[in-house]
Formats: structure tokens, C-alpha cells, sequence
């Protein structure tokens, strides 16, 4: 791939054999940030796991101490009074059946993430062929679904993400804008890492925690010491 003028400056910066403590990685995330707008810092774990193990699947969720600098379109489906709750508490879109049959016939969504109570799921299998590949599906393992709807509101515009593991067995996860500084980016990687580092399958043999990437949006990666 052949990178612009700027890219190729700043990865004069970054020295690809070299590990670099958390700190200074952090440091090189912000300063070889190559695009005019806000770029999304972005984390990237490649873990030891076998992926075509179901007891080895690495899935969870974590708080931000600082959020990711980003506003997120949520979808609540619900009914009665939870969906009236849901629109109090500022939910992007809420709806039932009528919402899941016009997903279904339009295949379009127009959300980031979908919360949904225990009994809605049944009418969400309809359109699990939509949401499944987008990873909009909710899932009680990511916290979306819930029977309260507004405190999962309320713990995603707190900074609330979920991850998981690709079929290579990494995870990728956005945590933070390059504004936020060195200091919160450091926050929310050592918070998301832990995070991790709690869900090791017991089932596993052999490193767990490969290697860890830092980057910017169309920025060079930078490995980091773990």
C-alpha cells in the first residue's frame, strides 16, 4: 500500500523493532497522528487463544474512565414501560416488533449499538442476520441484555464498550480521540487491558497476551511493552 507524505514522516518516528513502554507509546500515538480531524486512538491484542474453541472465545465489556470522545447512536427495543423509560433517558431510537419487522424488510440500521430487554429477544432472532454481522446483536454477555434499560443507557454514555475476538484471535477496540492527551489514552488502554487480562480461559495452555499495537487512524502502529 502506498502511504502519503505524512505518513511516511511519521513513521520515521516509530522504530519497528522496538517495544515501547506504555507511556512513550502513548506519546508516539498522539504525535504521529496524521489526519486533520480527531483521530480515534485505537487498540489492537493479539491473543494466544484457539479461536475454534467455543470455551476460548474472549468477549466482556469495560467502563472508560474517560469515554472514547465519541457519542453513540443506541437502539433500545422494548415495550410499555421500559420503552417509555428509554426515551426519557435519551435513547437514539427505541421500538418493538414494528422496529425488528422493518429491519427485517430493509436490512438497514441506522444505530451503533442495540440494548434490548429479555423479552424481546425472541422477536429479535428475525433479524439476527442483520444485526449478527454488524455485532449489533445484544447479548447478555456484553450487558445489552437487560431488564433495565436505563441504567444500560446510562453505563454506555458513561464510556461503556464491548469486545470481542475476530477470527485471528485478536481484539480491536477504540479508546479515545488524540485530544484527550497521554494521560487518559494511558487510563483507558491499562482499563481495557485488564479487563482482558481477567477473562484468560482457564482451558488455555501457552502465552495468552501475544503482542499489543497502539494507533492512530491511518497512523503507524506502535508495539507496546506488556
Amino acid at each position: 500500500m502506498k502511504r502519503g507524505k505524512k505518513y511516511r514522516e511519521v513513521q520515521k518516528l516509530v522504530n519497528n523493532e522496538k517495544v515501547y513502554e506504555l507511556e512513550s507509546a502513548c506519546e508516539l500515538a498522539v504525535k504521529t497522528s496524521v489526519t486533520k480531524f480527531d483521530s480515534t486512538v485505537e487498540m489492537h491484542v493479539l491473543l494466544g487463544i484457539d479461536t475454534k474453541k467455543s470455551e476460548q472465545q474472549i468477549r466482556g465489556t469495560v467502563v472508560l474512565p474517560h469515554g472514547t470522545g465519541k457519542t453513540k447512536k443506541v437502539a433500545v427495543f422494548a415495550e410499555g414501560k421500559d420503552a417509555e423509560e428509554a426515551k426519557k433517558a435519551g435513547a437514539y431510537l427505541v421500538g418493538s416488533t414494528e422496529l425488528i419487522d422493518e429491519i427485517k424488510k430493509t436490512g438497514k440500521v441506522d444505530f451503533d449499538i442495540a440494548v434490548a430487554t429479555p423479552g424481546m429477544m425472541k422477536d429479535l432472532a428475525k433479524v439476527a442476520r442483520v444485526l449478527g454481522p454488524k455485532g449489533l446483536m445484544p447479548n447478555p454477555k456484553t450487558d445489552t441484555v437487560t431488564k433495565d434499560v436505563v441504567k444500560a443507557l446510562h453505563d454506555l454514555a458513561g464510556g461503556k464498550v464491548a469486545f470481542k475476538n475476530d477470527k485471528g484471535g485478536s481484539i480491536h477496540l477504540g479508546i479515545g480521540k488524540v485530544s484527550f492527551g497521554v494521560d487518559k489514552i494511558k487510563e483507558n488502554f491499562l482499563a481495557v487491558f485488564d479487563e482482558i487480562k481477567k477473562l484468560k480461559p482457564e482451558e488455555m495452555k501457552g502465552t495468552y497476551l501475544k503482542s499489543v499495537i497502539l494507533t492512530t487512524s491511518m497512523g503507524p502502529g506502535i508495539k507496546v511493552k506488556i
